[in-house]
């Protein structure tokens, strides 16, 4: 015998519209990313994964291999960006970054570095 249990279908409805909110952010996310596939492509971006209001990849740069993980502040309409190490631990935070800065910030902590066109030139064209 099965019965009706409001609390149980309202929990589904917020865990169906929460799941639906973070798959728009993260495809949201994703499509700034985009923006600039070059410099995307450049921090080896793979595995991306939706979270809670982000998303979050991995990234295998000059200056930081592991883990991004971008997330949208409702309060301040705004994003937050954490870089995180191999092991998960949190190894730089950038708050309050505008949505047409994330590709520039994060390139910025992720792959280039002072002697970038040296680095890449030695990289690649040995």
């Amino acid at each position: 015998m099965s019965y009706y249990n409001p609390i149980f279908v309202d929990i589904l409805i917020i865990k169906h519209y929460s799941m639906d909110t973070d798959k728009e952010m993260a495809e949201y996310i994703y499509s700034i990313l985009l923006s600039q596939p070059m410099i995307l492509m450049s921090w080896g971006f793979q595995s991306p994964r939706i979270i809670h209001n982000g998303l979050y990849f991995l990234v295998n740069g000059f200056k930081h291999k592991g883990k991004v993980s971008i997330q949208y502040n409702e309060g301040q309409d705004l994003f937050d960006v954490y870089l995180l190490d191999e092991t998960g631990k949190t190894v730089d935070i950038m708050n309050m970054v505008y949505f047409d800065q994330l590709v520039e910030i994060i390139d910025e902590r992720v792959e280039k570095t002072d002697d970038y066109n040296d680095r890449v030139n030695n990289e690649y064209f040995k």
